[in-house]
């Protein structure tokens, strides 16, 4: 396990650079589309399968630290809407973050429903593929959820695996595990995409008044 040095107060000098610091979430930065989702989800006959078209906005942040932890991240905003149907059903913001000292991956979410958690995994700098996850009670890596998610489909994980593609795509599958009331097995909440991207990322802050200073 990394040793954090024991001057918890001191912080480091990050690279200006976002983009070129991001490690494993590199190839998912930008502004991405995709109609080809799938989301199955539990209704009282038994689990829905439910198309969607998403629009995943991934833009990177000045790097952040915590005394002598430092953080490059993507801020992301990810919307999800049915085929047919312009109302948005899955709305979702949070940060994505690299940590390279210590090859970390976070995921954190909150959704509008009353649900946040924070995902964790390992990946290289170089990775390609890398999995996440998020358990009940956990302190480092939990689900928090208001009273009525946690008494009728309590979260009890939450696992998301990314694949970053060779022709420039990435995609993931997640898996929402539930606990549902007068039902005798965990449901598996799954959804899944492949996005494409329509867009590039602006560079963060420090960056981009970097590039208007090099231009004057």
């Amino acid at each position: 396990m990394y040793q954090y040095p024991t001057d918890i107060y001191t912080e480091p000098e990050p690279d200006a650079d976002t983009l070129a610091n991001l490690g494993p979430l590199t190839g998912m930065a930008g502004i991405w589309t995709s109609t080809d989702g799938m989301d199955v989800n539990p209704k009282p006959d038994g689990p829905e399968h439910q198309p969607f078209i998403e629009r995943y906005e991934l833009q990177p942040i000045d790097a952040q630290t915590n005394g002598p932890q430092l953080f490059y991240g993507l801020r992301y905003h990810t919307q999800l809407v049915k085929p047919d149907d312009p109302e948005t059903f899955h709305d979702q913001v949070g940060y994505w973050l690299w940590e390279p000292a210590t090859r970390a991956v976070l995921l954190t979410l909150s959704i509008p429903r009353g649900q946040i958690a924070m995902a964790v995994g390992q990946a290289a700098p170089d990775s390609k593929s890398f999995t996440l996850e998020a358990v009940r009670g956990s302190l480092t890596n939990g689900i928090v959820s208001n009273p009525f998610l946690e008494q009728a489909f309590r979260t009890d994980r939450y696992t998301i695996n990314v694949d970053i593609h060779p022709d420039g795509t990435w995609s993931y599958q997640q898996d929402t595990l539930l606990i549902i009331p007068g039902q005798s097995e965990p449901f598996h909440h799954t959804d899944r995409n492949r996005l494409r991207k329509i867009a590039e990322p602006t560079p963060n802050p420090t960056a981009l008044a970097a590039l208007r200073k090099a231009k004057q």
